[in-house]
């Protein structure tokens, strides 16, 4: 789950239904407010190759 409130509060908040897979990372992906879902065997070399494509 991605998200400072969870799913419950959003819904008693604005008072509407939410899809099953809101605020997985997923969904985000889905919806486009995240680039991409990386491993974590993969993630050291993920960060490294994002830092050096900044710093070039």
């Amino acid at each position: 789950m991605i998200g400072f409130a969870g799913p419950r509060t959003i819904k008693a908040t604005i008072g509407i239904e939410l899809p099953e897979d809101f605020q997985t990372s997923e969904f985000l992906l889905k919806h486009g407010y995240i680039d991409r879902i990386v491993a974590r065997q993969n993630l050291k070399s993920e960060i490294a190759r994002a830092i050096d494509y900044c710093g070039k």
